[in-house]
């Protein structure tokens, strides 16, 4: 059996490729290299450049390596980009995703797991929010991916196609061991981006927004190790394979920080203070935005590792000490 990684040269589909690997499944990466690095595929690991509703690319990856599930990260994800472009985002996000669905059910691909967001839960008024929770995206971004979760949705009613669409909250840090990190240029990630500024390839940090109804003012979120994110959706494909039912899960710890308590963490960790400025509320951003992560325990038997967000931190800030620029030979 082979697995199939959409987006597995950016930042999450680089760690799941690892994961994959580091077990000994057989893998192959699609990539259109948009935003993605091609040295952060390992060399042994076959990357396919182009775009994920190019049928013929595609179905033929899944053909000549057996895949029997798709792991889809291949998208554009930043909240007020969306905003600004929207139909970009219904491309990328909706468009092509189901033009990859639709290649998968006729090549016969039986399992899909799907890189969705909280960001489909808009502006909830609650501490945690759980599957239950309607959705009501505030910004094209969490719409497009709502849509196809839709999608998904009615087609494994009428198809024979398991999926899991994970809900992912906000995912930080880097492989322990050093391999793989956020290297896109010009990522937008708070702790990406205090990094940056910790070690000087940034001259300041931004808060966008601290007059929001948060005890400090800045909006709170539930920061993710992307180790542990990878693991779930390890978890996710093991319960597909073996005849598990579709799944919608959240993929957070539960509890949440705000951006300032982030500042203050990645200080410590780099033992300087950080130049930081405060801006204008960003559009699309809700106040808080945190996970009731239960289900996914429940369910898959989810047990995350770096649940801690100094630990996040530290992997962050290693790995961007080390980050080689684009261009030069070496780094992943």
């Amino acid at each position: 059996m082979g697995v199939l990684v959409t987006g597995g040269a950016g930042y999450i589909g680089s760690h799941m490729v690892l994961a994959l690997r580091d077990r000994g499944e057989a893998v192959v990466v699609v990539d259109d290299l948009s935003t993605g690095l091609r040295r952060a595929v390992p060399a042994d690991v076959p990357l396919l450049e182009g775009s994920i509703d190019d049928a013929g690319l595609v179905g033929g990856a899944i053909a000549s390596h057996g895949v029997d599930a798709v792991l889809h990260f291949a998208g554009s994800v930043v909240v007020p980009e969306s905003v600004a472009d929207p139909l970009a985002y219904y491309l990328n996000n909706t468009v092509r995703s189901r033009a990859l669905i639709a290649t998968c059910l006729a090549a016969g691909v039986p399992h899909f797991i799907f890189s969705s967001t909280a960001a489909v839960y808009g502006m909830p008024d609650i501490a945690q929010v759980s599957e239950a929770m309607p959705l009501a995206p505030i910004s094209p971004y969490g719409a497009s991916k709502m849509m196809t979760e839709r999608m998904l949705a009615d087609t494994a009613l009428a198809h024979d196609l398991r999926y899991a669409a994970l809900r992912y909250f906000n995912v930080a840090g880097a492989d322990p061991q050093g391999r793989a990190g956020q290297s896109t240029a010009g990522a937008t990630h708070l702790i990406k981006v205090a990094s940056q500024v910790a070690l000087g390839k940034r001259k300041m940090l931004t808060i966008f927004g601290s007059d929001y109804p948060t005890p400090d003012g800045t909006c709170v979120r539930d920061y993710i190790h992307v180790s542990d994110l990878v693991a779930a959706h390890l978890d996710a494909l093991d319960h597909l394979r073996a005849g598990g039912a579709c799944l919608v899960l959240n993929c957070g710890y539960g509890r949440g920080f705000s951006v300032r308590e982030v500042v203050t963490a990645v200080e410590r960790a780099a033992g300087r203070p950080l130049d930081v400025r405060e801006g204008p509320r960003r559009p699309g951003d809700p106040p808080a935005l945190v996970a009731d992560a239960g289900a996914i325990r429940r369910t898959l038997g989810w047990k995350p590792a770096y649940d801690d967000l100094d630990t996040i931190v530290a992997h962050a800030l290693a790995w961007e000490r080390g980050l080689v620029p684009e261009g030069v030979k070496g780094g992943a």
